[in-house]
Parts: structure tokens; C-alpha cells; sequence
């Protein structure tokens, strides 16, 4: 008799990809470290700010930090995001600041399966980091108001910290094995 082809063996079922939410301030490397992360992981990348509203873009780059209202549409657009690509089953990966809880609930509600990877930096190296970059909209004025802001991931949320003191390749892989160890 033929075994059956159709079936897996035992613990070797295919894990569905991750949904996964880079998070932090301003200059702490979520792009870089999200794009790599999803080549990785071969699954969608979408960068956070391109989900913000011309609107949004004009406030920030006055030198004006967004407020609630103008966070809502912008979170509920990347959850759309996030959510059809779960439920297509590719995964995908973001890079969204999410700082406070409730903004990363609004992920969550669109998503409920996201892991949220929250980078950290030393404010001296961010504040290094957003001197040097050019052709982005935030000025680095708004540092202060992004570190004022951010509330640390919480002991029931699903996700981790990584410092990003190392080096972006380095960071992924660090992420991807700690994705590859979730239940």
C-alpha cells in the first residue's frame, strides 16, 4: 500500500506565516529592519507611512505631532492591511510606530493573531539617527514628542523587545528566530 501523500507527518504541519507589527519611535530602524525581516520571511512588507493621509504628512512635516483623530484612519488603514493578508494566509510585515496600547489594539482588533516587535533605542542615538536622514517627512523636532508618547509593549500583548543597538540584518535574524520559537 501506497502511503498517502495528502497527509504530513506528525509535528510537521506548516506553520502559517506571521503578521507582524514593527514598532517604536522615530529613527529606531523600523523600516530597515521590517523589510529585511519580511525577505526573511518572504512575506508582504508595507512601510506605515505610506498609509498616512497628505493631510497627515503636511501636519508632521510643520513640526506638528498627529493627534488621535488624525491616528484612527491612518491605524485603521494598516489593519485593513494586515487583516487581508491574514486572511489570505501570506503574512505579512509592517512598519507602524504604534506607540500607545490602544493604537496597537486598533491593529489587534483588525488582526487579532499580530505580533508586535517594538524596537528600542538609546534617545542620544535617535536623536543621531534622525539628524542624518534625509527625504523623510518627520523632522527630528518631533522626537520628544514620539518618546512623551510611547507606552511599552505590556505583559499580555503578544510580542517582544529588541534593543537595535546591532546591525539590521543582524536584528531580523534575531526576530525571525524569535517569531520561528511562538506557539
Amino acid at each position: 500500500m501506497r502511503p498517502d501523500s495528502s497527509r504530513t507527518a506528525p509535528g510537521a504541519e506548516r506553520r502559517r506565516p506571521p503578521c507582524v507589527v514593527v514598532t517604536g519611535v522615530a529613527g529606531v530602524g523600523k523600516t530597515t529592519v521590517a523589510r529585511l525581516l519580511a525577505k526573511r520571511l518572504n512575506v508582504p512588507f508595507a512601510d506605515g507611512d505610506d498609509f498616512h493621509s497628505p493631510a497627515g504628512i503636511a501636519k508632521m512635516s510643520a513640526g506638528t505631532p498627529l493627534d488621535d483623530t488624525d491616528r484612527r484612519t491612518w491605524l485603521e488603514s494598516i489593519g485593513r492591511w494586515l487583516h487581508e493578508r491574514d486572511a489570505a494566509g501570506t503574512g505579512a510585515v509592517v512598519a507602524c510606530s504604534a506607540l500607545r496600547r490602544r493604537y496597537r489594539d486598533t491593529l489587534r482588533a483588525a488582526c487579532p493573531s499580530a505580533f508586535f516587535l517594538h524596537l528600542t533605542a538609546a534617545r542620544e542615538l535617535l536623536a543621531d539617527r534622525l539628524g542624518r536622514r534625509t527625504g523623510h517627512f518627520m523632522p527630528p523636532s518631533l522626537l520628544a514628542s514620539q518618546l512623551a508618547t510611547l507606552e511599552p509593549l505590556e505583559p499580555d500583548e503578544r510580542g517582544a523587545e529588541l534593543d537595535t543597538t546591532p546591525a539590521p540584518g543582524t536584528l531580523a535574524g534575531l526576530a525571525a528566530d524569535l517569531l520561528a520559537r511562538q506557539p
